[in-house]
């Protein structure tokens, strides 16, 4: 599925839900501690250095996390997410490309920080915010030398904006999109040829969150 027709996927099962059947609203209280898994795709700024590799500049991304809300509306979470791809090391010469037959598997792994202002409007809870990012890349092969595998960790920044529904008073399920950057943290060949050093992107995701 195409980061497009996901994301036009989420506004009609969120523009669905929320005018279902109505349940009795959640009450919220002066702090309430949710958990959320969640699941999309991210399109990397990076992308011709991830389609040399991976074959294409987008994947998919699963993950989890908490969030204290306070009276309803300003939020704090954390979560990590992870993107994982296979693919084939590549060599960069003279603005051609060069296969070397080599498996190797991209890793992201980003820890965030957010928080967020939400406005509940009955069952419908849009939201938006941002936050800062620890983002853990690697390059690995079951066949590299020692000092071949890459692995780079560097700070990003993102924005975030969504909306939830409201399923029940302990349920929910939003949909989100977020644009992140993380300048500097690719500087190897392909970065270099290039010239893509930013490891954010953008992403779209589903989440289901327990808790108020």
């Amino acid at each position: 599925m195409t980061r497009r027709a996901l994301a036009a996927s989420l506004l009609i099962g969120l523009a669905a839900l929320a005018a279902a059947p109505r349940p009795a609203e959640a009450q919220f209280g002066p702090l309430d501690i949710r958990a959320a898994a969640e699941a999309g795709i991210t399109t990397f700024s990076a992308g011709r250095s991830f389609d040399a590799v991976t074959g294409s500049p987008s994947g998919p991304t699963w993950g989890g996390g908490v969030e204290a809300v306070f009276g309803g509306r300003v939020g704090v979470g954390l979560r990590a997410s992870r993107f994982a791809v296979r693919g084939e090391r590549v060599f960069p010469f003279e603005g051609t490309i060069f296969r070397l037959g080599v498996p190797a598997t991209i890793t992201v792994t980003p820890i965030e920080l957010t928080g967020t202002y939400r406005v509940p409007l009955g069952r419908l809870v849009p939201y938006g915010g941002g936050g800062v990012g620890w983002h853990r890349y690697a390059e690995t092969s079951p066949v590299a030398d020692p000092g071949e595998d890459v692995r780079e960790t560097a700070v990003g920044y993102h924005v975030l904006g969504g909306a939830e529904v409201r399923l029940a008073s302990w349920l929910g399920v939003a949909g989100e999109a977020q644009w992140t950057r993380v300048s500097g943290a690719l500087t190897g060949g392909l970065a270099q040829a290039f010239d893509e050093s930013d490891l954010g992107g953008r992403a779209v995701r589903v989440r289901v969150i327990v808790g108020r």
